[in-house]
């Protein structure tokens, strides 16, 4: 499986966290804080490499966005 994917263990271990830790925080079991934790990364890596895996980083109900968007 390492030679199909071309990589090291260590760079499929830390894949395997951050897409781990990108899941629980889309499914709203972890903050942020927490799931950068899980990744072992800074906070804002993990919120900047959120994008990546197509998801969003403010999660927002569409009564808060209407309300965000009234008042701007």
């Amino acid at each position: 499986m390492l030679r199909a994917l071309k990589s090291s263990p260590e760079i499929i271990g830390q894949e395997r966290r951050m897409v781990a830790a990108v899941k629980l925080f889309e499914l709203e079991r972890l903050s942020s804080g927490l799931a950068a934790r899980l990744a072992n990364v800074p906070r804002v890596v993990f919120l900047l490499r959120l994008a990546d895996y197509g998801v969003d980083t403010f999660q927002l109900t569409d009564e808060e966005l209407h309300q965000e968007t009234r008042l701007a």
